[in-house]
């Protein structure tokens, strides 16, 4: 570690000042030990170091960066380690945080839904029985998500029962109201816009936040359609 010191400020300082310096702080060495570290030959280990290290930045970037020190030793295992000779997983590890090379965890998943503080007042219209004897009488919402490599991504839709059409839907990466509101709207103006009469509609969805806010409710309202509300997660998409 010394003489990687020196040589990686020996530039800056000089060989003899930083070996005075380090001598002074206790940890003695004079320029001639340095001079004849730098002339011998690698070691063995140490080459042997740099080919593992080598080897092990392919296997990671050959795998997006993803692979961990578990993933990593076992993909060596396949090769037939490094040279033919095994790597133990302790050497992974050790030129891994060397190296400054870590895996991605596998996150847990978000929750989407949210329940709504307080007693829900609307009645479950659904029951369940999700059938609709023709289209724009029953419509059904919800959230999911999608794990990109920036994070988790939220796809609101609103889907009719009658046909299974996606007649709004919004992406976006928070769980706000809006992403919710904005798939309502999407479906409410398609429909409108085609000269579909939506009086009496029925909207099912679950007890989140995003459902039961005063836009939300609101929103449905003025367009003349009954809100329904089932347990936490009761709605088409999740079963």
């Amino acid at each position: 570690m010394i003489v990687e010191y020196i040589e990686a400020n020996k530039t800056e300082f000089g060989v003899e000042p930083i070996c005075a310096a380090l001598t002074e702080a206790g940890a003695k060495i004079a320029p001639s030990t340095y001079y004849a570290a730098r002339s011998r030959p690698p070691s063995a280990r140490s080459v042997r170091d740099t080919e593992v290290s080598e080897t092990i930045k392919e296997v990671h970037q050959e795998n997006y960066g993803v692979y961990g020190v578990r993933k990593v030793h076992a993909a060596l295992a396949r090769r037939g380690g490094v040279d033919g000779r095994p790597v133990a997983r302790c050497t992974v590890a050790r030129m891994m945080k060397t190296a400054g090379l870590r895996g991605i965890s596998r996150a847990k998943s978000p929750r989407t839904t949210r329940p709504a503080p307080g007693p829900e007042m609307r009645p479950d219209l659904v029951g369940r029985a999700f059938t609709a004897p023709a289209p724009d009488r029953l419509w059904v919402a919800d959230i999911t998500y999608i794990k990109t490599f920036s994070g988790w991504v939220y796809a609101s839709f609103v889907i009719d029962v009658y046909s299974r059409r996606v007649v709004g839907w919004q992406v976006a990466t928070h769980l706000r109201t809006s992403l919710a509101l904005d798939a309502l709207e999407m479906g409410l103006w398609r429909r409108v816009h085609d000269g579909q009469d939506l009086a009496g509609l029925v909207h099912h969805s679950d007890r989140g936040v995003q459902y039961v806010a005063v836009r939300y409710t609101q929103r449905l309202a003025d367009a003349g359609a009954v809100a329904s509300v089932g347990s936490t997660g009761d709605c088409l998409l999740t079963g």
